[in-house]
């Protein structure tokens, strides 16, 4: 990729970063600042080479450390240095073509933001071209495994749906690459010198839009779908969805912006519209694009798989509707808001913090098809007619749920241009009392002993029985408990205690169909 922009046209002299404290940065009337919650606050404003310039400056050492954090799980998942080599040039040929499907204003966006890179990761490529493939990753991911990393759910409703009338919108982000790379979210709101203010959530290094709301009221979420494998990349979804939100305010000039830009995988853009009172469902992939809205009822719901005229006969995803927990997800959603007839923003917050199965079943932590995972990069939820979002702060989607309000923030300077407060407190959502419970801690010790178990099984190590059933007790009702104790014994030819844990596995709510089928192949097998 030989493809530096031109920032020529662009006023390129930016303040020199003042540091306030450990947790307050400033540039000029820009700044970046940590909440009481943790989490960090950006305000930026400029013309597109100004804005990179701004947001690297202000957010280099998180913008280094999430570099880092992500260099180091593909690491963990390609360990061989061999491979890693191929997988560099796999990337670096995959990526060929993306510039040539990026808007000229994200690519100056990009190479300003990319002098702030570490020069430690120069081995992969050089820094734009690297942060260039970064917003590529979710999609390149989703692609690759047609990853599990995505399982998000989104929800709208509005009218006689809601308490007060007007539209809310509640969705998880659920894309895990681990605890650490949660860690340090990025609240940013924008005042771009062309188009609409508008905020969104993400992390240090990255322009796209994953979750976001513009000061016309317009939401965008994405939620991915599945997808044939691509040949080449084309646009980042994500920054399909900042063009939207940068420059629609109503749900067909939106679907304007998407149908004009080609994409390389498959990705529902669910998109909320104050000024349309309703929300919409765009359903792109690289050779075919829909529409999905619903005509009779005021809610509207989005999981992982498509559901416009134009996918009705899409192989992929109907095997997807049958095989994963997307349509599980989807009927939760449905129950969930059938029991609650007027959602207001604390009812959509226990929406999305939900852990059980249908019909109130308990089906283990953890498990894909609850709506909360404990997993989520972040959960978040808007009020497009009042401006007012509400966006989760750690752990996943249980800390508290702080509330931003864009009239007051992209409305409101005081005397030397900068923005007042940022959040507006006496809004806020509390945290899900879960957090303080012996179930989440057992959750979490769940979590590192799965970690042990899984690396004995693939290293040929030695696990106690007594740790296998503690495994179990700490999370009882989650199948995958059971399948990992079958699976360790089975390696171990331990027959007897694998078949019983396997039989114990299958009589759980198992998350996919595959995973089912695996299930029943090792039975078989242990019976014959």
């Amino acid at each position: 990729m030989h493809d530096i922009p031109n920032v020529s046209q662009y006023e390129s002299e930016i303040p020199e970063r003042t540091k306030r404290n450990d947790s307050t940065f400033t540039l000029g009337n820009d700044f970046l600042t940590k909440n009481r919650q943790g989490q960090w606050e950006l305000y930026v404003s400029g013309n597109p080479y100004e804005l990179g310039l701004k947001t690297g400056s202000l957010t280099q050492e998180l913008f280094n450390q999430q570099e880092k954090i992500f260099v180091k799980k593909i690491d963990e998942l390609v360990p061989s240095k061999g491979k890693q080599k191929l997988l560099r040039k796999f990337l670096a040929w995959f990526n060929r073509k993306m510039y040539r499907n990026i808007d000229e204003q994200y690519k100056a966006e990009i190479y300003g933001m990319s002098q702030y890179a570490s020069k430690d990761f120069d081995y992969i490529a050089k820094p734009y071209q690297r942060v260039m493939y970064f917003h590529g990753a979710h999609d390149i991911g989703h692609a690759l495994q047609d990853l599990a990393l995505v399982g998000c759910s989104s929800f709208a409703a509005w009218g006689d749906h809601t308490e007060d009338g007007k539209m809310i919108i509640g969705r998880n982000f659920d894309f895990y690459v681990g605890d650490e790379f949660a860690k340090n979210k990025i609240i940013t709101f924008v005042e771009p010198d062309q188009g609409h203010k508008f905020m969104s959530v993400a992390w240090g290094g990255f322009i796209g839009v994953l979750s976001g709301m513009n000061d016309q009221g317009l939401t965008v979420t994405i939620n991915a779908g599945k997808s044939k494998f691509p040949l080449v990349a084309k646009t980042p979804i994500s920054l399909v969805t900042r063009e939207i939100l940068q420059y629609a305010s109503t749900i067909e000039e939106a679907i304007a912006i998407a149908k004009k830009r080609e994409v390389f995988v498959s990705e529902s853009i669910f998109v909320g519209s104050a000024k349309d009172k309703r929300a919409a469902s765009i359903e792109v992939s690289p050779h075919n694009f829909g529409v999905y809205e619903v005509e009779s009822s005021n809610q509207l719901i989005c999981s992982n798989h498509f559901q416009s005229a134009a996918y009705v006969n899409d192989k992929k995803n109907q095997k997807h509707i049958l095989e994963s927990h997307s349509q599980y997800r989807y009927e939760r959603m449905e129950e969930l808001l059938d029991e609650k007839p007027k959602i207001t923003p604390k009812i959509a917050v226990d929406i999305l913090r939900d852990k059980k199965g249908l019909d109130e079943k308990h089906i283990g932590y953890g498990n894909e098809k609850a709506l909360n995972q404990l997993l989520a990069h972040h959960g978040i939820v808007f009020q497009p007619e009042d401006l007012k979002v509400w966006v989760s702060s750690n752990p996943y989607q249980l800390g508290e749920f702080v509330a931003y309000d864009l009239k007051e923030i992209f409305g409101k300077k005081d005397g030397d241009g900068r923005v007042k407060s940022m959040s507006e407190d006496e809004l806020n959502i509390p945290k899900d009392p879960f957090v303080n419970t012996l179930a989440y801690q057992h959750y979490m010790d769940y979590r590192k002993l799965r970690k042990q178990i899984v690396d004995e099984i693939s290293s040929d190590g030695h696990v106690g029985q007594n740790l296998l059933q503690k495994f179990i007790l700490l999370n009882p009702d989650f199948w995958e408990a059971y399948y990992l104790v079958g699976k360790y014994n089975y390696e171990k030819g331990y027959d007897r205690l694998a078949l019983n844990a396997f039989l114990e596995a299958e009589a759980k709510e198992i998350t996919t169909v595959p995973d089912r089928k695996e299930i029943e192949h090792y039975i078989r097998k242990l019976k014959r």
